[in-house]
């Protein structure tokens, strides 16, 4: 697409066929204290050749370090062949599928998306995408607002044990609209929510509560125990769940003796590389009798005249597109790559596939784990069965620690302080099916040394047999 900007010629003649002064004019009704003013900040613009200058000296920073940070986003192999297709141009430059006639084949590839996506949670129906896990959290918690009608009280149970960033994001986009987040503390022993802690909530009204799996800690939390008690207790159940462990663990469909009302997550894990952080996408699923408050578009398929097959969205109010706050979201950037590439990315792999891949994860975590444990001071803080990642004690400040990793182009886990300062010195580590042997090793042997200079056990230099 060329980029034709408009003179100062144009704008102006523009502006006085409207019968205005200046661009500003057309934005009055903004309350001068709303607006935000000059943006002294944000830098001058920049040309074409040094925008590609800036971002390549950027991407020389992230550097081939291997990385044992998990914490939501995660370095999974990506075959090639999916962004090989991704990019296409059928698909690279597909946006939204108005005219279902011109869209069949963007259409063809959400349904599926979609299909696939049910399949893998149990739940009944899925949407196209949302654009983050957190975001698609924040959308459940409204859905479960709107769609508990035996709820008044427009409050939902969060527990401390899911992803900081999750609850932050949720919490700005919902307290404004009158919706009360009740925080759970975990377990301290385990890391998990307790259901005997719902002891005290119960009688109470809620409209849902959040259930993660694994937890932000990678602890795998009593989802049965957790489902049954919201059901129980008027509230709808909301999971919040990693795609790719779903590939080992019991789906959230199939929690308590029901499944849960809602699930979401982020879908990174799915053939989405870690880029600098982003684009990823979100995920949302439902059960059928929620279907009409899912945000989002739905594809259905259907037969023609003819007889032949068609795809085209469905159950989507046009209204939705202009009822501001009342609005439900609607990606369409999203549908157009990110979950191309997912769709690619599970096709390829499919279930066996991403059970390999759950397994390999598992595995190298469990090794990283008694490697890095095998170091005097270094300890669990759980004792309960993880997923992917596992919070870790240090004898030593883990900034100096992580800092002095990086030196060595090891990213050495994630520094749980700053949002879990009772944890004291702790940090979150995780090793997907990419991490070798020698990769852990050398974490290990580093992470030791390192704690012997910087005051805990002196280090042990001779090579070890993990």
């Amino acid at each position: 697409m060329p980029f034709i900007p408009h003179t100062e010629e144009e704008v102006r003649e523009m502006l006085e066929a409207i019968g205005v002064q200046a661009i500003d004019d057309l934005f009055d009704e903004i309350p001068e204290e709303l607006r935000c003013g000059g943006l002294e900040a944000v830098p001058t613009g920049m040309s074409e050749m040094e925008v590609g200058q800036l971002m390549h000296r950027r991407a020389r920073q992230d550097g081939h370090a291997a990385c044992f940070i998990g914490a939501g986003a995660y370095d999974h192999h990506v075959p090639a062949a999916v962004w090989q297709l991704a990019t296409r141009g059928e698909f690279y430059t597909a946006y939204t599928p108005y005219q279902a006639e011109a869209s069949q084949g963007t259409l063809q590839l959400l349904y599926e998306y979609q299909s696939m996506m049910t399949a893998l949670t149990a739940m009944d129906v899925s949407n196209a995408s949302l654009y983050d896990g957190a975001s698609a959290l924040a959308e459940a918690v409204l859905m479960a607002v709107r769609a508990n009608r035996k709820s008044k009280s427009r409050r939902v149970l969060l527990p401390r044990s899911l992803h900081p960033a999750y609850r932050r994001v949720v919490h700005t986009i919902v307290h404004n609209q009158d919706i009360e987040l009740v925080e759970l503390p975990f377990d301290s022993s385990g890391g998990h929510t307790d259901p005997a802690l719902l002891a005290s909530y119960a009688g109470q009204d809620f409209a849902a509560l959040v259930i993660p799996q694994p937890n932000f800690f990678g602890v795998l939390e009593e989802v049965d125990a957790l489902t049954d008690w919201a059901h129980a207790n008027g509230a709808l159940a909301i999971a919040v769940v990693n795609p790719v462990a779903l590939a080992v663990l019991k789906p959230p469909g199939e929690w308590g003796r029901a499944g849960v009302d809602i699930c979401c997550g982020d879908g990174q894990p799915l053939g989405a590389p870690l880029s600098s952080g982003g684009p990823y996408f979100g995920f949302l699923c439902c059960r059928q009798s929620h279907v009409r408050q899912m945000p989002g578009r739905i594809i259905g398929r259907t037969l023609d005249l003819d007889g032949n097959t068609g795809y085209s969205l469905t159950l989507q109010a046009r209204e939705q597109h202009i009822r501001r706050s009342k609005a439900t979201s609607n990606i369409c950037t999203n549908q157009g790559l990110m979950v191309t590439a997912a769709t690619i990315h599970m096709a390829l792999l499919g279930g066996e596939g991403l059970a390999r891949v759950a397994g390999a994860c598992h595995e190298n975590t469990a090794g990283l784990v008694r490697r890095l444990c095998a170091i005097p001071g270094v300890e669990p803080l759980f004792d309960r069965p993880v997923f992917h990642e596992r919070a870790l004690r240090l004898p030593v400040p883990v900034k100096g620690v992580l800092r002095s990793l990086a030196a060595h182009n090891l990213l050495g886990g994630l520094d749980l302080s700053r949002d879990y300062p009772e944890l004291g010195d702790a940090i979150l580590v995780c090793a997907t099916e990419k991490r070798t042997d020698e990769e852990m090793t050398a974490f290990a042997e580093k992470l030791e040394r390192v704690i012997g200079l910087q005051g805990g056990a002196p280090c042990q230099l001779q090579p070890k047999e993990w």
